[in-house]
């Protein structure tokens, strides 16, 4: 005798909590009335993670933006708990909360992020690269992600040749993917750069002057 069967389907609606401390820095001629800003949001490595939002002065960007580096982006620094990852849906999330607001030119979103960051920026692109104007991942570790999402989103990778934390080939891996796939990547490698390959990308003023002259169309 078979077994009686039923095929059916389930639907529910999850709620998540998600919870991401987070610095803003906004340019000196910021005002919520007046023109639009564009937005850098900057994803830290995993020595920055914690609860103490000092910590993420310790290097890199907000460092650079403590010691006055000046800025034209309202740049968004979030931190991740200890021990933990970049959660896509937490920054998309997060995202949506800052464009609210501030007054945010929503052409103009970009991202980058260096390390850990650095794969979390391309994890993020990979769900949200219709957002991006551009992004700007700086040593990642090797990730895959669909090169559709990718298509018409500018990137401009950076690696150390010497990294001896995360090799300068993971990411040689995911811009020849993409490549392959007909998406066009900027490469930058430094010679004798290790890991800390971010200092000579955040202190240089082409990287900002590329990624400003990246637009989306308007949503």
């Amino acid at each position: 005798m078979i077994m009686n069967k039923n095929d059916l389907n389930f639907t529910a609606k999850l709620t998540i909590k998600v919870e991401l401390p987070y610095r803003t820095y906004l340019p000196n001629d910021y005002s919520d009335d007046g023109p639009a800003h564009p937005l850098l949001l900057f994803l830290h490595g995993a020595g920055e993670r914690g609860d103490d939002l000092t910590a993420l002065t310790n290097t890199a960007l907000p460092k650079h933006i403590e010691e006055g580096l000046d800025l034209p982006f309202v740049t968004v620094c979030p931190q991740c708990a200890e021990g933990s990852w970049w959660d896509e849906h937490a920054l998309s999330a997060l995202l949506d909360k800052v464009v609210s607001a501030y007054n945010i030119d929503q052409t103009r979103l970009y991202l980058t992020g260096l390390s850990m960051g650095g794969r979390g920026t391309w994890q993020l692109a990979n769900l949200l690269g219709e957002k991006f104007a551009a992004i700007a991942p700086i040593c990642p570790p090797f990730v895959w992600v669909n090169p559709e999402n990718f298509r018409n989103l500018p990137i401009w990778c950076f690696h150390g040749v010497m990294d001896s934390v995360i090799p300068v080939s993971d990411s040689v891996k995911i811009v020849r993917l993409l490549r392959s796939n007909g998406c066009k990547v900027e490469f930058t490698t430094y010679a004798n750069a290790d890991h800390d390959s971010w200092t000579d990308t955040y202190t240089n003023p082409e990287l900002y002057e590329w990624l400003l002259s990246h637009r989306r169309a308007a949503p």
